[in-house]
């Protein structure tokens, strides 16, 4: 059974770190409002064990999440689509019902090189700014809701 709520698409290429990132703290932020789902152009078939950790230090299990296709969603009525790296931006066909388009891009941490602390900190700063983007939508969404007629 369909949502009630407005869908809102993260998008990545790979769907398996940024995308991931976005959708926990999204759905954590505001999934009151929104029915937040994330998926890539050219999934990964996994979702980065980095980003797993990153995100349970800061409360977020993103654990149970699974790579997916943005063709699962082409029959979806879309709300919002939000794209989280160029790629995805360039390969993004337009959804069903799809009102409000954003991109937003991120450095990818699965490009990330180094021993495995020198990865985590880049996990950590593009979760962080990505928590930062993403809170600060969700606000506005939330305050965008509160001024409207009823």
């Amino acid at each position: 059974m369909p949502s009630a709520k407005p869908t809102v698409l993260i998008l990545c290429t790979g769907n398996s770190c940024r995308s991931h990132l976005a959708e926990g703290i999204l759905r954590a932020a505001a999934g009151d409002l929104f029915d937040v789902q994330s998926a890539g152009s050219k999934p990964a078939g996994h979702v980065h064990p980095l980003a797993i950790q990153v995100m349970r230090e800061i409360g977020i299990d993103i654990a149970a999440h699974r790579s997916k296709s943005m063709a699962e969603f082409l029959s979806t009525p879309i709300e919002t689509v939000i794209t989280v790296c160029g790629n995805a931006d360039q390969a993004c066909p337009i959804f069903p019902g799809q009102v409000n388009r954003h991109h937003w891009p991120f450095d990818d941490p699965a490009l990330a090189t180094g021993t495995e602390a020198e990865q985590l900190a880049v996990f950590r700063r593009v979760r962080d700014e990505i928590r930062r983007r993403f809170e600060a939508y969700a606000a506005g969404r939330r305050d965008a809701l509160k001024s409207a007629p009823r």
